[in-house]
């Protein structure tokens, strides 16, 4: 397998201390390549990037309006949430709408995400509860859309159980990629994840930003959803987490992270779809990789360009606060996109 291109570089005392590889596709609605670097056409675990996708399969059926979900229980649903109070709150509410309980909910249990919530557990002698699953949101949309098929809510992230499939069918329709013969993998938060070719995962979130190439019921849905988030940032990831940041910093911009330095975003105004993944995995390299094709590829103004640069190069500091080094942008793997 030929080595993907190092897109960004970590530096200490002047030099190269370490790099990162990866790929990267943007696309267009109609399929065209407008930009990409390295292999865009072997399969990857999207994993929680495509929270959105999945969510798409329970606003289009009609399960978001049965249960009276408002703009910010949408956002949770594409959701990876800190764990913080105001996240914990609307997935219960979302679960009480639906009269279900967190016991249903089938994320597991892990300490919230964020330092800050997690330190106020402890400080209250109280244990984490599926609510602080940074999925939890996710699921509850799960537990919906199985309530409105009539399905059985026990079971709901089995890859055979009819809300599996609603979102399978619509991932391969988005993505114009064969689901149902892709290599299928267990997410964190149990849910199965199906590996995709960058350039088709572009392709799905081209067509999510400019809500076309299908029907009306899915376009409303499409709309929907990047419009919840854009109301709701805050919702999509939390205080101090770059998926809320640059949608805040800059509202016309849809992104998503996932495990495993995997990235998807949208941007609607330009009809654009983005997909990468950093080799390695590594965070603070993909959000960098994320916030460069943004700049670069995205069709954003002058002002949006600069707001979107600050977030893909940043200074590294020690633990005295000094400037020890930088994480940056390899210009040359961007420019030839």
């Amino acid at each position: 397998m030929t080595s993907n291109p190092v897109l960004v570089e970590v530096t200490r005392g002047g030099i190269v201390e370490s790099c990162h590889r990866g790929a990267f596709a943007v696309v267009t609605a109609e399929g065209e390549l407008v930009a990409s670097a390295g292999d865009v056409s072997r399969p990857v675990f999207p994993r929680s990037a495509i929270k959105a996708i999945q969510a798409l399969a329970m606003v289009e059926a009609g399960a978001a309006d049965r249960f009276g979900f408002s703009d910010s229980e949408l956002a949770l649903a594409c959701a990876s949430h800190g764990g913080e109070p105001e996240h914990v709150a609307t997935c219960r509410t979302m679960l009480t709408k639906i009269g279900l309980t967190e016991d249903d909910l089938e994320c597991g249990v892990h300490r919230p995400s964020s330092s800050q919530a997690a330190r106020d557990l402890i400080v209250d002698g109280r244990s984490p509860t599926p609510l602080h699953n940074n999925c939890s949101g996710k699921h509850a949309g799960m537990l919906a859309l199985a309530r409105h098929l009539g399905a059985p809510t026990r079971g709901y992230t089995e890859p055979g159980h009819p809300v599996q499939q609603a979102i399978a069918g619509v991932l391969s329709d988005l993505c114009d990629y064969p689901i149902a013969t892709a290599t299928c993998g267990v997410d964190g938060c149990s849910v199965p994840t199906w590996a995709v070719p960058l350039e088709n995962l572009a392709l799905g979130f081209a067509r999510l930003a400019v809500q076309g190439g299908f029907d009306e019921a899915r376009a409303a849905a499409a709309r929907r959803l990047i419009a919840a988030a854009a109301a709701h940032p805050f919702h999509i990831a939390g205080t101090g987490r770059f998926c809320t940041e640059v949608m805040q910093s800059v509202p016309r911009a849809f992104v998503k992270t996932g495990a495993e330095g995997v990235f998807c975003g949208a941007v609607p105004h330009a009809g654009l779809g983005i997909a990468l993944k950093c080799d390695d995995g590594h965070t603070r390299a993909s959000e960098s990789m994320m916030a460069a094709v943004l700049a670069r590829f995205g069709g954003f103004s002058d002002e949006e360009r600069t707001r979107l640069e600050a977030f893909a190069g940043r200074a590294l500091t020690n633990h005295r606060g000094r400037h020890v080094g930088d994480v940056r942008i390899v210009e040359d793997a961007f420019a030839a996109g």
